[in-house]
């Protein structure tokens, strides 16, 4: 098996088993912390996730200028790339310990108007060790950014997977002696040492990777600042879309309401991974068909096959959470969460559409025109907040959901079509045209399943369990007869046969 592959089932993998694990864990964290404490770390953890900015989009460009300097000037010129990084960010991670000390010194100015002593004192805590976290986090992103642009996705995703399994069992026990949500960041940032130091061996271990220092290249890196200056903008953007709705509730509303925001939006991300983490393998094989100069042909097949397959995946999980969302909330969290069930409805119903697209944002960035979704998302970030602040102040966190999804379905369901279709090359009319061929697959368990809940009240575990299993079988089977052209069931039959072989060898 070769390693995008190995990468993708990898990463699916991850995906499952950190769902499974959250299903097991996050109630027994809710609990220890309770709803305040909980909303403390979401809010705290919001806001410090700012100084991530600094990295100012040179993160996504590296495995362009890789690329280039590899196919320019082979190993010794991706070294050149590798030392220029590496400097510029040790400087960023200088740079954002300040700015993080300057924001641990005025945390009581940032936070009193809602917080009490005691909180306030939590939270200095918190930042100073989110701030050197993420201080750490930059210098090391060179040697993940090399392991991305060497395709050695099995590595990665390995790591990823031992990191997801190692969370709960080292947080317990540490949540268990009091330590309360200062353990949460403090494992956060433990994990990050240990896998940030594998990356590291892995590096020079295994890939020989060098690093060369010499004279800094002014020219080259002026160049970078303008391909990445318009990533940096969208970075920006991106964060105010994801942290604005938690800032509001804790200025407006407190503690409580943050949490129970926290909770709808932690399954949004859930949500989303499934879509992510899938697309990352191909970001090499994006730049190099550009490079190539293969046509936009080959980029609007490979972007329809990743959107469908996606597309089934995304739609079996969020047709099955509109029908038990509910009980598996409250199961899950808690009665006292049970106002997270439409806020997760609210994030995850328009953020479908980018999803099964998320590889034209690659597709952008390898032909040096991500500048007008950069532009679009800045409008969008900017009619977030103006929605946002209103419905926050009158409907609390699902007005700030709702501000969001709206910005969400006009610029990521209209706008950037419109630009792909115009200007990127790709044929939305085929590709839409392919994605709702698949709709007609999901009548049968859709209906199935308005008829088992007008007849059974699905609670609990065993509820969501007992609605779950039956229906994602049916949906398995319709999607497969109804949905999947023959190319997908091809890779169904391959699958299976793969297993067959393997249950035989056993």
């Amino acid at each position: 098996m070769d390693q995008k592959k190995a990468g993708v089932l990898l990463s699916y993998g991850q995906t499952v088993l950190s769902t499974v694990l959250s299903l097991l864990y996050t109630p027994i964290m809710l609990r220890l912390l309770g709803q305040s404490e909980y909303g403390l770390y979401t809010l705290v953890n919001g806001f410090i996730s700012n100084l991530a900015l600094m990295s100012f989009g040179l993160g996504s460009a590296y495995v362009r200028y890789f690329a280039r300097a590899e196919a320019k000037d082979g190993e010794d010129g991706v070294a050149r790339i590798n030392g220029m990084f590496m400097v510029i960010f040790l400087v960023i991670a200088a740079a954002s310990l300040v700015v993080g000390g300057i924001l641990v010194a005025n945390v009581h100015n940032i936070f009193a108007a809602k917080l009490t002593p005691d909180e306030i004192d939590t939270a200095r805590v918190l930042m100073a060790l989110l701030v050197v976290n993420i201080a750490v986090s930059f210098p090391c992103s060179v040697f993940t950014s090399y392991i991305t642009a060497k395709e050695r996705f099995l590595f990665q995703r390995l790591v990823s997977m031992i990191r997801t399994v190692l969370n709960p069992i080292v947080m317990l026990p540490l949540l268990l002696s009091g330590l309360g949500s200062v353990s949460l960041v403090l494992v956060t940032l433990l994990l990050s040492v240990v896998t940030d130091a594998s990356s590291i061996w892995y590096c020079v271990r295994k890939l020989n990777m060098r690093l060369t220092f010499g004279r800094f290249d002014f020219r080259l890196l002026r160049e970078m600042a303008g391909f990445s200056f318009f990533i940096f903008l969208n970075m920006i953007i991106d964060q105010i879309n994801w942290t604005v709705d938690t800032t509001l509730l804790g200025i407006f509303s407190g503690t409580a309401a943050t949490a129970v925001y926290g909770v709808g939006s932690q399954l949004h991300r859930y949500y989303m991974t499934l879509s992510t983490s899938i697309s990352g393998v191909f970001v090499p094989q994006i730049n190099r068909i550009v490079a190539r100069g293969e046509g936009d042909g080959a980029l609007t097949r490979l972007f329809t096959r990743v959107g469908r397959i996606q597309f089934m995946l995304l739609m079996l999980v969020l047709t099955g959470f509109i029908f038990v969302g509910e009980p598996f909330i409250e199961a899950w969290g808690g009665g006292e969460y049970e106002g997270a069930y439409p806020i997760a409805l609210l994030l995850m119903i328009p953020v479908t559409v980018p999803l099964i697209q998320n590889i034209g944002i690659e597709i952008q960035r390898a032909k040096n025109r991500h500048q007008f979704r950069s532009k679009v998302y800045f409008v969008m970030a900017l009619s977030n907040v103006a929605i946002s602040i209103p419905l926050c102040m009158r409907y609390g966190g699902m007005g700030c959901a709702l501000g969001t999804a709206i910005s969400m379905v006009v610029c990521n369901g209209f706008v950037m079509n419109w630009y792909y279709h115009t200007h990127i090359g790709l044929d939305m009319k085929y590709f839409w045209k392919s994605i709702l061929s698949i709709v007609p697959s999901f009548v049968p368990p859709v209906l199935l399943a308005l008829l088992a809940v007008r007849l059974h009240a699905f609670s609990g575990y065993g509820g969501v369990v007992l609605f779950a299993l039956p229906y994602s079988a049916v949906y398995a089977v319709s999607v497969y007869l109804l949905g999947m052209d023959p190319s997908e069931k091809e890779l169904v039959h391959a699958a299976g046969r793969k297993l067959m072989r393997r249950m035989k060898a056993v």
